[in-house]
């Protein structure tokens, strides 16, 4: 269905997933895909659209992978999409973070897990002023680090990557066919309903 899709409604503004259909339990999974996603030679801006020509604050930007886009996304604890943002691949996780506490339900989980590309005082501050508890590691070259940390719990990190790797099956999201940020988080918002559908109808 995705290779016959042309522009779609625009997305809410921050990515909102779904609200209602079933509200995180446990914990919440952030993260960003290892591999961002790229833009193709067949990107081409949507009809009607020659005031959005340029790149400027189209969610592109150049990394060491090339020029690229990163998914910001936010999972339950089973690794079903709840929220996601768009930036351009040269920007970096941990700036985020916050952000992607305050998207989707009004519901705060009781964990945040999340690499160690989040890793910083400054996100673990934000998730417990929350009543959040942060599950990131810390970086080797962190001072005072404590003694104990939930790896049992970490291991759920797993099912962001699976989740990512549910949404690059869509080829539009995968090669980020669509030229601007609004096109392109339609795409992401409609893979992202998808899979949803299909993890309530199993049948």
């Amino acid at each position: 269905m995705e290779q016959h899709l042309e522009a779609l409604r625009p997305a809410e503004q921050g990515g909102r997933v779904r609200d209602l259909l079933r509200s995180p339990r446990l914990a919440v999974v952030i993260g960003t895909p290892r591999a961002a996603v790229r833009l193709d030679h067949r990107a081409r801006p949507c009809l009607g659209g020659r005031s959005q020509r340029g790149q400027n604050g189209q969610a592109l930007g150049r990394s060491r992978g090339g020029f690229s886009t990163k998914i910001h996304l936010k999972t339950d604890f089973d690794g079903h999409p709840i929220a996601f943002d768009l930036t351009g691949g040269e920007k970096g996780d941990a700036p985020h973070f916050p952000i992607l506490l305050g998207l989707g339900p009004e519901v705060d989980p009781r964990a945040a897990v999340a690499d160690k590309g989040y890793a910083s005082k400054a996100n673990r501050h934000a998730a417990r002023s929350r009543g959040i508890i942060p599950v990131i590691p810390h970086k080797t070259n962190e001072k005072d680090k404590p003694g104990f940390f939930a790896k049992a719990l970490y291991r759920g990190r797993a099912r962001i990557e699976q989740a990512v790797g549910k949404l690059k099956r869509f080829k539009r999201v995968a090669l980020r066919c669509e030229k601007t940020r609004r096109n392109f988080a339609s795409i992401v918002a409609l893979a992202a309903a998808f899979i949803l559908v299909k993890s309530v109808h199993t049948a």
